[in-house]
């Protein structure tokens, strides 16, 4: 049976466990043994990174090297189209997640915190996570992908608008969501291994919210 490091609220945590509910795939999870930076998850895991997969002798970090590793030794309930131009297009929403619009809330994550907040950062990462919503609106227009499957793409992407959702009104002001991307959202949300994640998932969102005082 595989294996995974993970921590409670850790985004990308959620966005391997929605891919191995939606394949199906037996997995065992654990927190680092002695903590993420300990030597004995080093010992293990070389580069400290979390979420990390074990199987076998094989260990992986990265959440998108292990879903494009499991998509391989995995393909039945495939999460990449059988198109170029539909794996391309997953990809895409999947990088544009890690590297645009996860970043953009990141950016808010040291000032959750209302006794830290700093307005002017907040409201920095507030036009900048506007920005992301716009691009991510714009691309969903232009993609054919149908959404009555769930991509690999969508994983991480789906966790990201959640926890930019949550955020909404209490640590960063209203935002204005384009219609694609609220669509989107309540259609990947329809999706059975998102559901069953977010049911697991979202109390550790909302106790991470309650532990900075921001609920």
């Amino acid at each position: 049976m595989l294996r995974i490091f993970t921590s409670d609220h850790s985004l990308y945590c959620a966005k391997l466990r929605i891919l191995l509910r939606h394949k199906q795939i037996p997995f065992e999870e654990s927190p680092p043994p002695g903590g993420g930076g300990s030597d004995e998850f080093l010992s293990i895991v070389p580069s400290g990174n979390i979420p990390a997969l074990v199987d076998g002798d094989l260990v992986l970090t990265d959440s998108e090297a292990i879903a494009e590793y499991l998509e391989e030794k995995h393909p039945d309930r495939p999460m990449l189209p059988d198109t170029l131009i539909g794996r391309a297009l997953s990809r895409e929403r999947s990088r544009f997640s890690d590297t645009r619009l996860e970043p953009s809330l990141r950016l808010t994550f040291p000032h959750v915190a209302p006794a830290t907040r700093n307005l002017k950062a907040i409201n920095e990462a507030h036009a900048l996570i506007t920005k992301r919503l716009i691009a991510l609106g714009e691309m969903l227009t232009r993609s054919d992908l149908p959404r009555d499957r769930l991509w690999m793409g969508d994983c991480g992407t789906i966790v990201t608008l959640e926890w930019i959702a949550l955020f909404e009104g209490t640590v960063i002001p209203a935002l204005d969501w384009p219609d694609a991307v609220t669509s989107y959202r309540a259609q990947m949300l329809t999706h059975a291994a998102v559901a069953d994640e977010m049911t697991e998932y979202r109390p550790e969102m909302l106790h991470y919210m309650y532990e900075k005082g921001a609920l």
